[in-house]
């Protein structure tokens, strides 16, 4: 989940008539002057000390400007001026909370005795509690919230007063945003993406300097825009993240990695806690080295968007690290009241529990899964209800429901049923699928590892291809866009169902992809072929076919420096040894020129893999990641040449 970034503030706009110099400072906040109105207003103030529009203005533009202690100043002055307006000493306790004044913004809080504020001021004093490192204090004030009091319930109305602001004072990208972000947070992906579109395209219009793109662009020398008060106003950070948080709740996921890469540029140490977290989030799988730092950064800062801590741990688990994992839950527990949903928290606890016990992680799985469940056939019987009035507005709000509910559940019953495939118990992980099968047989996630059971069942493979040819014939017109796993085992299922020219037309279609893929960008590596070579390499070689088997492994990994790299060497290398301990066993013998053409394989293995580890580590060198020596492909291939040196002597 990305973060999306916060809203901006908007002004509390009155209309006033208390000199020219109104319109003139309105009319600089418009344009986003907001020195020039500074200056001006504290120019007013001079000959008025008092006035309220010259103060209120003043203190919105400071606040705007991020400068909490000069805004809390004048908010002061207001509160002490107008004791009869509560909105000033609400706004007072803000400034104060912002500028770090945690005691001075509690004793304002404990003050203030109007209920009809109360929801508002009880959020910041729990704010300030949490600022504190007092998680418990944090919770107090939280639970004293009213449930209704979310601001995820509101999102309407204030998409309607931005839009009525947006209408009074024309395009602002600031107020576009929070227009923007309203819709988001409806799920209104199509209607945020308009004013998303608006404010990018304003921001390449009037901002050339900006850079907007650059960054995307091949060969081209990027230079930092930096954090300018010119970047602030456009709000195209923010635009940029949001666009970027769509494409990733959508499953676009280059689409959401082109948003952040065409933000205007800027130095890594420059750049804002949400964007540095979800640079770090859609690049993991890339390099995870480099960006799990960054989460565990963001996650001391004070600055962290919320859904840092809940994706580290997921990051961590997904790398199966889960003894980290532990760890992180462990010393960050008071955060699990504030940013995990009880149901993420369990789901968690039992991920990390399945690596010590895997019956109690089965129970907690199991139990988390009836919960789910009750909750899918009660949005099911909705479906149903609505479907029957024939109210075609009421059924697609159900549906969207229940495919929510659903997404939420899938996690939950891989992970239950991982435990059963850990133990190679593929019939029993047949069975738990069954009798899910009323709610997900028609989720892809579902289908697809369906499809991966009824692959590892002797004599199912018929029943494989059922549920991985729509999978593949789906992306037909792209089959790199197809795991590369899912196009080895139908090749393999075709193979062993006597389709043959079926597994052979299959493989002509990927290797036209790749060669297509290597005109367009000579530098991209691809591993489709390669890992359908390696597969079925590796069952010839199950099957004592060896002298097939081998020559196809050999084969999938040219070229090297394209083809060769820790996963690929992992498969190759099962292949070696299995042929290995089959020779030393004097149950096969293989050819004098096979024996050649393994050493010739095993010296340009020796020559590319140098620098490619054989132990995947997504842990920075700190933490224990890292080259060493005899952890790379190099260094096995040499020791595994020696043994094949000695049997072909012996």
């Amino acid at each position: 989940m990305l973060s999306t970034g916060i809203g901006g503030q908007t002004i509390y706009n009155r209309k006033v008539n208390e000199g020219a110099w109104t319109q003139t400072v309105y009319n600089l906040i418009s344009e986003a002057k907001y020195q020039d109105a500074v200056n001006l207003l504290e120019h007013q103030l001079t000959a008025f000390p008092l006035n309220r529009a010259a103060l209120s203005i003043l203190a919105w533009c400071y606040y705007y400007l991020q400068d909490f202690g000069l805004a809390a100043e004048k908010y002061e002055k207001l509160v002490r001026a107008y004791p009869e307006v509560t909105e000033y000493k609400v706004l007072f306790i803000q400034t104060l909370y912002k500028s770090g004044n945690y005691q001075e913004a509690q004793q304002a809080a404990l003050a203030l005795e109007d209920s009809q504020y109360a929801p508002r001021v009880l959020k910041m004093q729990a704010y300030v509690q949490y600022e504190q490192n007092d998680s418990a204090g944090a919770k107090t004030f939280l639970d004293q919230c009213s449930p209704t009091d979310g601001d995820e319930k509101k999102y309407e109305d204030a998409r309607q007063k931005f839009t009525d602001a947006l209408n009074t004072y024309g395009f602002r990208p600031s107020i576009a945003y929070n227009i923007a972000l309203c819709y988001y947070n409806l799920k209104q992906y199509s209607l945020a993406r308009k004013y998303i579109i608006e404010i990018i395209d304003k921001g390449i219009k009037e901002h050339p300097e900006l850079g907007i793109g650059s960054s995307s662009e091949p060969g081209s020398e990027v230079r930092s825009v930096g954090n300018t008060l010119t970047l602030k106003e456009t709000a195209l950070v923010e635009a940029f993240n949001l666009k970027a948080a769509i494409e990733y709740e959508m499953k676009n996921y280059e689409a959401a990695k082109e948003s952040l890469n065409d933000m205007p540029p800027r130095l890594e140490a420059e750049l804002d806690p949400v964007t540095l977290h979800n640079v770090a989030l859609m690049h993991m799988d890339d390099n995870p080295n480099e960006h799990l730092p960054k989460l565990n950064f963001l996650l001391s800062a004070p600055s962290s968007p919320p859904q840092t801590f809940a994706n580290l741990l997921l990051v961590y688990c997904r790398f199966q690290y889960f003894e980290i994992a532990a760890d992180v839950l462990a010393e960050n527990s008071h955060l699990t009241y504030t940013l995990l949903d009880p149901s993420l928290y369990a789901f968690l606890d039992a991920l990390i529990m399945q690596q010590t016990s895997p019956e109690e992680a089965y129970r907690k799985f199991d139990e988390l899964a009836q919960k789910h469940i009750e909750i899918l056939r009660k949005l099911t019987k909705q479906v149903q209800d609505a479907h029957n009035n024939r109210d075609e507005v009421q059924t697609k709000a159900a549906m969207k429901e229940f495919d929510e509910a659903l997404e939420r559940y899938i996690p939950v019953l891989m992970g239950q049923a991982k435990i059963y495939w850990d133990m190679e118990n593929y019939a029993q992980v047949g069975k738990l699928f069954r009798t899910t099968m009323d709610f997900c047989n028609d989720h892809d996630v579902w289908k697809l590892n369906v499809a991966h059971v009824f692959f590892m069942q002797e004599g199912r493979f018929k029943d494989a291809i059922r549920y991985y040819e729509p999978i593949v014939k789906k992306h037909l017109d792209n089959l790199l866009n197809v795991q590369a796993i899912v196009l080895a085992n139908l090749c393999v299922s075709y193979i062993m169902t006597s389709q043959n020219d079926e597994a052979e037309e299959l493989m002509r279609k990927i290797e036209k992809e790749e060669e297509r893929v290597a005109y367009q960008d000579p530098e991209k590596k691809t591993y489709h072929l390669c890992i359908v070579n390696l597969v079925i390499g590796t069952l010839y070689c199950a099957k004592q076919n060896f002298e097939f088997g081998i020559v196809r492994t050999m084969k999938s990994l040219e070229p090297f420096q394209k083809k060769l790299d820790t996963d690929t060497w992992f498969y190759a290398k099962r292949c070696f040894l299995f042929l290995i301990e089959n020779l030393v066993k004097q149950m096969i013998i293989i050819k004098d020129t096979i024996y050649k053409d393994i050493l010739q394989f095993l010296d340009a293995c020796d020559k590319h893999g140098k620098n490619i580890p054989t132990v995947i580590s997504h842990l920075p060198e700190e933490m224990g990641g890292g080259l060493m020596e005899n952890n790379t492909v190099s260094y096995e291939a040499r020791r595994i040449k020696a043994v094949f040196l000695k049997l072909r002597d012996w």
